[in-house]
C-alpha cells in the first residue's frame, strides 16, 4: 500500500498537467508550425502545395500594401498605449479613491462598452463618422460652422476615428486591471506618506505608479499585440476590407485579404509570421527593459 501511495504521489502531478501539455501542443504549437512550413509554400484550396522556399517572405518585404498595412497596425498600436494606459489608470485612482461619490455607477458605465459587440460599435462609429452633413460628428462639429468632414475617406481623421473606437470599448477594462492592481497597495504606505506631509501628486509619483509597474506592464503587453491585431473594427468601420487608399488596412487586414478573399493560403501564411515576430520582438523588448526579465535578489 505504501508503495502504491509512493507512486501515485510521483505520478498524479504528471497526470494533471498532461491535459494542458496536449491543449498546448493541439491549439497552439501545431498550427503555429503548420503555418510556419505553409509560409514556405505556394498553397491554394483545391490544389496540391507547392515549396517554393522564401519566395513569400521576398514578396513581402518589396509588397506597398503590406508596408502601408503594418505602418497603419504599427501607429494604431502606438495610438491604444498612449491613450489605454495613462487615462485608465488616472481613472482607476480617482474611483479608487474615497472621495468618489457614485464609484460602483461609474465602473459599470466605463465597462458597459466591453460588452457590446464589435459590430454593433463598429456600424455605430461608421455612422457617427459618416461624411453626411446629418452624421452625428458633422452635425456637431457644424454648430461651430465647421464643414463636413470626410473623417472615414482621410488617413489622418479615419486613425483618429479608429482611436476614439478603441478608447470607447476598452478604457473600462484596462480601469479594471488598475483597479485591481490598486486593492493589492497596502494603504499604510499612503499613511506614512500623508504624516510625511506629502502631496497626492507626490503619493501617486512615489507609491502608486511604482507598486502599480506589473499591472502596467501586462496592459501594454496584451495592449501590444492587441493593436497589431486590429481587424474588426477597421472591417466594420468602412463597411469592409477595401478602405479608400488602403487608410484603413491592418496587417491582419491583409492576412484575411490574401489567405480568405484571394485563396493564397502560403502567402497569408506568411504575413502571419512576421505579425507574430512584430509582437514578439515589440513585447520581449518592453519586457526586457521593464526590468521583468531580472531574477529577484535576495
Amino acid at each position: 500500500m505504501l508503495k502504491k501511495f509512493v507512486y501515485s504521489q510521483k505520478v498524479a502531478p504528471y497526470v494533471f498537467v498532461l491535459p494542458f501539455i496536449l491543449i498546448f501542443l493541439i491549439f497552439w504549437f501545431y498550427p503555429l508550425l503548420n503555418s510556419f512550413v505553409m509560409s514556405f509554400q505556394d498553397k491554394m484550396l483545391g490544389q496540391d502545395p507547392k515549396w517554393i522556399g522564401e519566395a513569400n517572405y521576398s514578396k513581402l518585404l518589396t509588397d506597398k500594401v503590406f508596408l502601408t498595412a503594418i505602418k497603419n497596425s504599427v501607429v494604431y498600436m502606438l495610438g491604444t498605449l498612449v491613450l489605454l494606459i495613462p487615462f485608465p489608470m488616472l481613472f482607476a485612482v480617482m474611483i479608487n479613491s474615497k472621495l468618489m461619490m457614485g464609484r460602483e455607477f461609474f465602473k459599470s458605465s466605463f465597462f458597459l462598452p466591453a460588452l457590446t459587440s464589435v459590430a454593433v460599435a463598429g456600424t455605430i462609429f461608421r455612422l457617427t463618422f459618416g461624411e453626411m452633413e446629418g452624421s452625428l460628428m458633422n452635425s456637431f462639429l457644424g454648430l461651430f460652422g465647421v464643414e463636413p468632414i470626410k473623417f472615414l475617406k482621410d488617413g489622418e481623421w479615419s486613425m483618429a476615428a479608429l482611436l476614439i473606437l478603441a478608447c470607447w470599448r476598452w478604457t473600462g477594462v484596462n480601469m479594471l486591471y488598475y483597479l485591481s492592481g490598486l486593492k493589492s497597495i497596502d494603504n499604510e504606505y499612503y499613511e506614512a506618506a500623508s504624516i510625511d506631509g506629502a502631496s497626492a501628486w507626490q503619493k501617486f509619483r512615489t507609491i502608486t505608479m511604482p507598486l502599480l509597474k506589473p499591472t502596467t506592464v501586462y496592459v501594454t503587453t496584451i495592449s501590444v499585440y492587441a493593436g497589431l491585431a486590429m481587424f474588426t473594427e477597421s472591417l466594420m468601420m468602412f463597411n469592409g476590407n477595401n478602405s479608400p487608399k488602403n487608410i484603413g488596412l491592418t496587417i491582419v487586414g491583409y492576412l484575411y485579404r490574401q489567405g480568405i478573399e484571394k485563396n493564397k493560403l502560403g502567402y497569408a501564411a506568411a504575413v502571419g509570421i512576421i505579425l507574430l515576430i512584430i509582437a514578439m520582438v515589440i513585447n520581449l523588448t518592453q519586457l526586457k527593459f521593464s526590468g521583468m526579465f531580472k531574477k529577484e535578489e535576495d
